[in-house]
């Protein structure tokens, strides 16, 4: 989760030896991010070699695929390539937990569905990266970043994985996470977690990747994939794809089904796309729809969900659109940020839009406190349900089995920071206190009827916008996240409201992102709106692996 708030920031910003990248152990990972390898950072960075795929688009791939250039065998080659040369070498992004070992099997046998001229969709044949906290029923593990889950096997694949499947994708391997999807410890470091250490910014490797969905960023801004998904509760979707130039989807709680992943809280929890283009982001996010059995949530999806958003995308679609400017608590803490959306503004106008400024949610900040309060109780008892589930050869069965798990392992599991908010949520009861249920009524009327539905209903927009939030903060593995970071994502979070980052801009080489947000199933809308804007700004740029930011003038 993310927030200008310290402790929900830190919160959530906001996861078979053949398929771990390496052997090494923990200690061996970790020392890649000591100070004498800082020093070797430049030339690492001068090592990245050409790559042919890299910034490829899905209809990049399937061009290359339709015309022989490349079968979906040869794509899976390439891009583990890249990872064997980034991923643990060079730079050391350190974004993979484990590559999947069927891999080169599943591409083959979607090859040969093709030959026979069967596809599946616009998938077909893709690869694709997904955050360890989503369950498949393959060789590879789903661990959320943590040791204690390092050997579970899921019995069964998740929503998300079972979608995947069915529109060809090849699930790739499982990215790192800041552990248990941030919600973990009030000094957390965004992108650590106990299975693979630290992970770094492919724009500065200096610089944090924000979470949960760390590794799914990185990966995917590095080219180690065409698309990736990730979760997020309150921002660990939109902060990592802000931070590293990527377009993030966190939809409408409820378009995607959300069984088999391990979760946080089922009232804000949400799978969502991670992509370098608006185009790649649409056409993952009507592959993920659908109702899920075993997801109630995804029952009010129903004639509200498309399969096909790429229908949405209109390079004119600002024209006549109403976009409202949130300032107050969003904006006006970074000048070079607040410089950037001046910019964005007069695109927006000359483009056709007609801009509400300012258009401030009258109930920003003031529920915070309650929607922690919710997720405290929600993650123990969700988590609970999920653990319920695993193999008895796991060690962990309940949230405190993990507690204890990481106390008995403390030099693993917590060198740098604690277990705070899980020892907070194991003390919270049932989902029927009074006190969670009034928690739950406030921070839902606060964040839409009274704030985003208000605002938007009084000036009639189609969209708010704000900045993602501004350049990534160092990675500071001594003291954590800084505290009052601001992110632009509790509102639709806590809501429970679409939100999309689209590349804006950069800040000395740091990447930032704007975001559209809007009502229930405004999808479509701020596809819209998002791709009109990527299409004239075209903002994003490729990482460079620099060993810091552009510092000098």
């Amino acid at each position: 989760m993310s927030s200008s708030h310290s402790v929900s920031r830190r919160a959530f910003v906001g996861r078979s030896a053949l398929g771990v990248v390496g052997l090494s152990t923990l200690g061996e990972r970790l020392s890649h991010w000591r100070s004498e390898d800082h020093e070797r950072v430049g030339e690492a960075a001068a090592r990245v070699a050409a790559f042919e795929l890299e910034e490829a688009t899905i209809a990049d791939l399937q061009s290359a695929m339709s015309s022989g250039k490349y079968t979906a065998r040869a794509i899976v080659e390439q891009y583990l390539a890249r990872i064997d040369s980034l991923d643990q070498k060079g730079p050391s992004l350190n974004h993979i937990v484990e590559l999947n070992p069927d891999a080169l099997a599943l591409a083959d046998q979607l090859d040969t569905e093709r030959r026979s001229g069967k596809t599946r969709g616009p998938l077909h044949g893709i690869p694709i990266l997904i955050k360890d906290n989503i369950d498949t029923a393959d060789r590879m593990h789903t661990s959320a970043g943590s040791l204690a889950l390092a050997n579970h096997v899921a019995s069964q694949d998740s929503f998300v994985a079972v979608r995947l499947r069915a529109a060809g994708a090849i699930i790739l391997g499982k990215t790192s996470l800041s552990e248990w999807a941030n919600f973990r410890s009030t000094h957390s470091t965004s992108g650590w977690c106990g299975r693979v250490g630290q992970g770094k910014n492919p724009y500065a490797l200096d610089r944090n990747t924000s979470g949960s969905s760390s590794g799914s960023g990185g990966a995917c801004a590095a080219s180690y994939c065409a698309i990736a998904i990730g979760t997020e509760t309150d921002g660990s979707v939109t902060s990592p794809s802000a931070a590293q130039s990527l377009v993030g989807i966190k939809p409408t709680v409820g378009l995607i089904g959300r069984s088999g992943i391990v979760p946080i809280a089922h009232s804000q929890d949400t799978a969502g796309p991670m992509t370098r283009t608006v185009r790649d982001a649409a056409i993952l996010l009507g592959a993920l729809t659908g109702i899920d059995a075993r997801d109630v949530a995804t029952s009010t999806s129903r004639g509200r969900a498309h399969s096909d958003y790429t229908s949405f995308l209109d390079e004119n679609g600002l024209r006549g659109a109403r976009i409202g400017v949130i300032r107050e608590r969003y904006m006006g803490y970074s000048a070079k940020t607040d410089a950037l959306v001046a910019s964005a503004l007069d695109v927006m106008k000359q483009h056709g839009a007609t801009i509400v400024d300012p258009a401030n949610i009258a109930t920003a900040g003031k529920y915070e406190d309650a929607e922690f309060e919710v997720l405290l109780y929600e993650f123990k008892a969700d988590l609970n349900a999920y653990l319920q589930g695993v193999a008895p050869n796991v060690p962990v069965h309940s949230l405190a089995d993990v507690i204890a798990f990481d106390a008995r392992n403390a030099s693993a599991e917590m060198p740098y920071f604690a277990q705070e908010i899980m020892e907070q949520a194991q003390k919270k009861g049932p989902l029927t206190d009074p006190k969670y249920k009034a928690a739950l009524a406030k921070a839902k009327r606060m964040s839409g009827p009274e704030g985003i539905d208000a605002v938007m209903a009084k000036h009639k927009l189609d969209a708010l916008i704000a900045p993602t939030q501004g350049p990534v903060w160092l990675t500071d593995l001594v003291n954590g996240d800084p505290g009052g970071f601001t992110v632009f994502s509790g509102p639709a979070a806590v809501a429970g409201y679409p939100h999309i980052t689209v590349p804006m801009g950069f800040v000395q080489g740091l990447p930032v992102g704007l975001s559209f947000v809007g009502g229930a199933w405004s999808e479509p809308t701020l596809l819209k709106l998002a791709y009109a804007f990527e299409q004239a700004t075209k903002a994003r740029r490729k990482p460079e692996f620099r060993s810091t930011a552009e510092l000098k003038a």
